[in-house]
């Protein structure tokens, strides 16, 4: 608004100049507001490609006592903090492999799996540190055939 006003205050000459910044960013805003768009609607569509993703939707994977019995010794220790208590791995876990099978987003996540933002932190973390990958290697080697 200030801007604008200080446009307006000055000679018609020097008018033009001051608000082709704002026509420059208008239309630099809607560029990117469509690549954005096209980019995520790309990325969901890709993500159905990924084995992993392939495999989860295949089994239609519920976490039973023989998965998390082979799992839970792959995740790191719940330590306990001296603050709120930390969410059960096994309840995230679950939450994953619901968004996964599912293809929600990470906000749609049903809140008996607890908040979506500590099931994506927990799922990044995991993910970065070579432990998803090794989950879904034990749950490949459960679920082949014998």
């Amino acid at each position: 608004m200030r801007r604008l006003l200080l446009a307006l205050a000055e000679p018609p000459e020097r008018f033009g100049s001051r608000l082709t910044w704002s026509t420059f960013r208008r239309q630099h805003q809607a560029v990117a507001k469509c690549s954005h768009a096209a980019r995520r609607t790309q990325g969901r569509v890709h993500s159905r490609n990924c084995p992993t993703i392939q495999l989860l939707c295949a089994l239609n994977l519920d976490l039973t006592d023989e998965h998390w019995a082979r799992i839970s010794p792959l995740l790191p220790p719940q330590q306990p903090s001296t603050g709120r208590p930390a969410n059960d791995h096994r309840t995230l876990l679950t939450g994953m492999f619901w968004v996964v099978r599912t293809g929600a987003a990470w906000r749609e996540l049903p809140e008996h799996f607890g908040p979506w933002q500590t099931v994506h932190n927990r799922y990044q973390r995991w993910r970065k540190a070579g432990i998803w990958q090794r989950i879904i290697e034990v749950v490949q080697e459960t679920n082949a055939p014998t």
